[in-house]
């Protein structure tokens, strides 16, 4: 008998240690990535050698440089001393990019060439020129298609802002559909601008149920800067994103920021208060595991499913803005930062 139940210890502990490691899913806003180049067709004057911020190739560089060791970090936490190719996020979405070029930089940093990521982009029609996209490792997530979906608005034809993108393909056989997003701002008030985000939240919505009736064990992904808390009304009503795991309707969808929200917990700070834009939500069949065997995972603190990446090297030491987010540029003054906002993430795992 003891024989037996150390056979079992040991192939338990042996398990243990091979057992697979969960898959990251990453967003970020990487706060004005852009080129040096003066685009004849964007609202980029800012963002070159001769506009009011002198952005120039060693700023560019530096950029570059804070990102890629945000995500290298983000790469590290909970993967043990020894990282591997493995351990790289799976999805990485990001928002506030000037162009495809821009990314093409950043996936060859030295730090990130390793996982050799592979890019989902398209133009959109925002006026200031800024995108979101995909960068995405083929060895995992194996790609079978893309598209950019225009977001419209009644009565407003005249309006431009980002493009939601999407990509659709598999994780180890299973069916996938991510989504990514930078929903209008809040330019003229939350309540004002308020139906703006709430008809990005349709359109994602109705995109992500539309794959789900084709092919009900498709297990969609919708990240992205809402410009809108995880508790607000587009979020929770329109996208019919709920905080509680226990109680996602059929067909529904779960946001694992509700709860960190509600604890206190932001991703960017304005007037001294913290708000948490920064959402990733998923769709029931991923939040339980009800169809397939890879299901969402909880994270750093076993108390959340969803995981904010914060760490003292990303906030400001000093001055009026002490304890925020330590971004690119305090109005036209260079601080040499990363980002106004912090990168949230999420597992999933067998």
């Amino acid at each position: 008998m003891k024989k037996l139940l150390f056979t079992g210890i040991f192939a338990a502990l042996m398990l243990a240690c091979f057992a697979q490691k969960p898959y990251k899913v990453v967003f970020y806003n990487l706060e004005n990535l852009f080129d040096t180049i003066n685009d004849p067709e964007k609202l980029d004057d800012e963002f070159t050698p001769e506009g009011p911020k002198k952005w120039n190739t060693a700023k560019y560089n530096k950029k570059l440089g804070n990102i890629e060791k945000v995500l290298a970090d983000i790469t590290a936490v909970g993967m043990g001393d020894r990282l591997s190719v493995a351990d790289y996020p799976v999805v990485i979405g990001v928002s506030e990019i000037e162009n495809r070029s821009v990314l093409e930089d950043l996936v060859s940093m030295r730090k990130l060439a390793p996982a050799r990521y592979r890019i989902c982009h398209y133009d959109s029609p925002d006026r200031r020129g800024v995108d979101v996209a995909f960068v995405y490792r083929a060895d995992v997530f194996q790609l079978e298609g893309s598209a950019a979906i225009p977001y419209t608005i009644e009565g407003r034809p005249d309006f431009r802002t980002r493009d939601i993108v999407t990509m659709w393909g598999t994780i180890e056989g299973e069916p996938f559909y991510f989504m990514v997003a930078h929903w209008p701002s809040r330019l003229g008030g939350k309540e004002q601008s308020s139906p703006l985000r709430e008809r990005a939240a349709e359109i994602m919505r109705d995109a992500a149920d539309s794959v789900r009736r084709l092919n009900p064990a498709t297990k969609v992904v919708m990240m992205g800067d809402m410009n809108d808390d995880a508790t607000d009304k587009s979020l929770v009503e329109t996208l019919g994103a709920t905080g509680d795991i226990k109680k996602i309707p059929a067909g529904g969808y779960y946001n694992p920021y509700v709860n960190l929200l509600k604890a206190g917990y932001g991703t960017l700070a304005y007037q001294d208060a913290w708000n948490l834009f920064d959402n990733i939500v998923v769709s029931e069949n991923l939040a339980t595991g009800s169809t397939g065997a890879l299901k969402l995972q909880r994270g750093e603190n076993k108390k959340f499913y969803g995981n904010i990446f914060r760490r003292p090297y990303l906030l400001q030491k000093e001055g009026q803005y002490k304890g925020y987010p330590l971004r690119t540029f305090v109005g036209n003054n260079f601080q040499g930062g990363y980002s106004d906002h912090f990168p949230v993430f999420i597992y999933i795992g067998k």
